[in-house]
């Protein structure tokens, strides 16, 4: 019986070694300069191919689109038929083909040339036209196809795409893409909240904090727990500075010892030194700090006084989780 498993093996070993061959040899002069002509293009980098090499053309012009750099992606036999019209004088174009002959892309070759838009090519064959007539040619080539007919397009078009990857955060680092910038292109995806949601979006602050005085008794603590719905309070002195949280935890820990409600001190049985966080920072760092510290809650800072507080159901309630 055919063994599927040591054909994925040999897939994935000869697509990893055409991604290895083709950083081994990178012309660092060349990607530079790719780099360069991208990022000094006013318009929007045009990204076209035909066939597998037009599904990786989509999927680069989308990586580059969401990392900083304008992109689309225009079918070649579109363009011929009235979609060159999408195509600027400001405009950059990254063509991918394999064969670096692709008819489609030849066929509009002298309209682009009219548009005197600078051109890249990312092409297996650097003698092709594509290479020829690119202002820049980055090789990927490789020495066989993963498809045993070696006729498939796998291994090339897995080394394109990668290629591709390495364009766009060559790119993004350059242009000092952050965090922020990606998720606002993001802001449906669990990514865009992950990234844009902070402690401050989601916290409890002003009456729907809890928070009591050390010198009160327990049972207010106790009320204060009930009245806010957090499973904790924060405990302050006199001068509102925070010294300690009472927390469901900690009641039961109290009523083990048998203390007297009326009578105690919240301060006698609070934790202190508890876990906060700065109310600027982002509600996925909060997340870790729980996990870490094996809490359900958080005391939320800013310049150093008591702001708020914040708990698991909160950033459950936000999908940061």
């Amino acid at each position: 019986m055919h063994n599927a498993h040591s054909t994925a093996c040999r897939v994935l070993t000869v697509e990893a070694q055409a991604i290895a061959s083709i950083a081994s040899r990178l012309d660092e002069t060349l990607f530079n300069q790719a780099c360069q002509l991208i990022l000094a293009c006013s318009g929007r980098v045009v990204v076209m191919g035909m066939g597998k090499s037009g599904h990786i053309a989509r999927k680069i012009a989308a990586t580059m689109a969401s990392t900083g750099t304008p992109a689309l992606f225009v079918h070649p036999a579109e363009a011929a038929h009235g979609d060159l019209g999408m195509i600027t004088r400001q405009d950059l174009v990254l063509v991918l083909s394999n064969s670096g002959e692709s008819d489609e892309v030849l066929t509009i070759l002298p309209s682009l040339k009219r548009l005197a838009v600078p051109m890249i090519s990312l092409t297996g064959n650097s003698k092709s036209t594509l290479a020829q007539e690119a202002k820049i040619h980055l090789d990927v080539g490789v020495a066989e196809e993963a498809c045993p007919l070696n006729l498939a397009p796998t291994a090339s078009t897995t080394a394109a795409l990668a290629l591709g990857d390495a364009l766009a955060v060559a790119l993004l680092e350059a242009r000092g893409f952050e965090a922020d910038d990606f998720a606002l292109s993001h802001p449906g995806g669990s990514l865009g909240r992950r990234l844009l949601v902070h402690v401050r979006d989601l916290m409890h602050a002003g009456d729907a904090l809890p928070v009591v005085k050390e010198s009160m008794p327990l049972r207010d603590a106790l009320l204060e727990i009930s009245r806010k719905g957090m499973g904790m309070t924060a405990v302050v002195d006199a001068n509102d500075q925070l010294t300690g949280v009472y927390t469901d935890g900690d009641l039961r820990r109290t009523l083990d010892r048998n203390f007297d409600l009326r009578a105690t001190p919240v301060a006698e049985v609070m934790t202190r030194n508890p876990a906060t966080i700065e109310s600027q920072r982002l509600a996925a760092e909060a997340v870790a700090v729980m996990e870490e510290r094996r809490i359900n809650g958080l005391l939320v800072m800013e310049n150093g006084q008591l702001v708020g507080a914040l708990n698991m159901h909160d950033l459950l309630r936000a999908r940061v989780v």
